[in-house]
């Protein structure tokens, strides 16, 4: 009996089966939790209330929007009283001149604004790297037109350039270039606005720039100026390449900034002057609150958001490969 009770222990020993008769086959043997998913699950009922509310006040309005863009109403009727006209809203919206005009200027405005404030940013960024008296208080100084609020930046601006009598242009007409009305000629409001987003976005590029300069290590720099490589090739081959993901992002995130950009332009030019700096966003907000049609307004929001996604997805690509690289 002894030997017969040694050998079928050691047969279920073979087979991973306990002494006590539970293996890892054997029921009861994972009825024990891990404190891990205990944890997780406490951890996700808590978070649970938030999550709803977050859902709640985001998702809700999105799907609210999305059906006013294919009715016929005001802001203040409900979807149960609108008229249903399907694509009506998308097609009088795409095929109307001022949409095609808010269009371009809304792409003139975004290109100036991303690539202006990024090269700007980015030069100035290289500059606080090398040894500047009071590069302290330069550093504040820059990202003044970034903390300053909008408003202000925006009604300063005016007083610069809104009427003839305004500084800058009695500067140039001092200077024989006559009457320069910048808030009454369609071309000069558009530069002015272009020119106004470049300066109150290029502290952050600046930050993102300046953060990615400083992972790069000086000795790469030292070998690439061993192997004769001048400063421009050291910038092009070695400075872009190291800093090219934090340069998608930034790009990513200002080309976001500019499409739905509304206090910078309104502020300044509310539009003005003939429609010429009207934007997509604006052109949302007249279609909404100064026509009371809330069908084409949350139809252009709807194709920017659109556009927002494919452009963000073409350069998150471009992060990716970055990553890879």
């Amino acid at each position: 009996m002894a030997v017969d009770t040694v050998v079928g222990r050691l047969d279920k020993a073979k087979r991973g089966v306990g002494v006590s008769g539970r293996g890892p086959g054997t029921p009861g043997a994972h009825r024990s939790r891990s404190p891990l998913g205990r944890a997780g699950l406490t951890l996700v009922l808590f978070a649970l209330p938030s999550l709803v509310l977050l859902l709640l006040l985001n998702l809700f309005p999105v799907i609210y929007s999305f059906i006013q863009s294919f009715q016929d109403g005001t802001p203040s009727t409900l979807p149960t009283e609108a008229n249903f006209v399907g694509l009506q809203n998308y097609v009088s919206v795409l095929t109307s001149d001022q949409f095609l005009q808010s269009t371009l200027f809304t792409v003139i405005f975004t290109i100036v604004g991303v690539f202006g404030s990024w090269i700007v940013g980015l030069a100035l960024a290289l500059l606080l790297r090398t040894r500047i008296p009071a590069g302290g208080l330069f550093k504040v100084l820059l990202l003044l037109p970034w903390i300053v609020p909008v408003v202000v930046s925006a009604t300063s601006w005016n007083w610069l350039v809104a009427t003839p009598q305004s500084p800058i242009p009695m500067i140039l007409a001092n200077f024989g270039l006559g009457d320069v009305n910048f808030l009454g000629d369609p071309v000069l409001a558009k530069i002015l606005v272009c020119i106004f987003k470049v300066w109150i976005s290029f502290p952050f590029m600046m930050m993102m720039m300046a953060s990615a300069l400083a992972s790069v290590d000086n000795n790469v720099y030292e070998a690439a100026r061993m192997d004769g490589a001048s400063s421009w090739q050291a910038f092009t081959g070695v400075t872009l390449p190291i800093i090219s993901r934090t340069t998608y992002i930034s790009w990513v995130l200002m080309t976001i900034f500019c499409v739905n950009d509304f206090p910078t332009i309104f502020l300044l030019t509310q539009g003005g002057p003939s429609g010429a700096t009207t934007s997509l966003i604006i052109l949302s907000y007249q279609y909404a609150f100064q026509n009371l049609q809330t069908g084409p307004a949350t139809a252009v929001a709807f194709m920017m958001t659109a556009v927002l996604v494919i452009i963000s997805t073409l350069l998150y690509q471009r992060i990716k490969k970055a990553d890879i690289e």
